[in-house]
């Protein structure tokens, strides 16, 4: 199960949530209360994960939202193969192929032998950080 449950609610700045099948982080948020008889209002504006596209959410705040379940791993970059980069988990010693990063910094960082943090989010791999220095 690559997902959980919770309510608009209970999500803040920071948090994660599925919109329009995509893993997004919360940049902003804010609820509306509307009419007499209406419920609050959450308006939601996220980022995905892996395309750093912006996705806006607008729904009442007791509406059950996807959020997925981020499986943060370790890994040593093995090869760089241009537009990807091969990586080797210090944990199960698999190897994978992730799209580089679309962050220059970090790409550039990317070189054999360098410890990374990727994540691994709705069956789908993603480099966040070089760890160490």
């Amino acid at each position: 199960m690559s997902v959980t449950y919770a309510t608009l609610g209970e999500l803040r700045p920071g948090s994660y949530i599925v919109i329009s099948g995509e893993p997004c982080k919360i940049v902003e948020m804010s609820r509306a209360k509307t009419g007499k008889h209406g419920s609050a209002k959450a308006h939601v504006v996220a980022v995905c994960l892996f395309s750093g596209n912006k996705r806006t959410l607008t729904a009442p705040v007791d509406t059950r939202v996807e959020v997925p379940i981020i499986d943060k791993r370790v890994a040593q970059v093995v090869a760089d193969l241009g537009g990807m980069v091969q990586i080797m988990d210090m944990e199960t010693f698999e190897t994978i192929e992730i799209e580089k990063p679309s962050d220059k910094e970090l790409a550039s960082k990317l070189k054999p032998g360098v410890e990374v943090e990727y994540w691994v989010v709705m069956g789908r791999y993603i480099i966040n950080r070089v760890r160490g220095g």
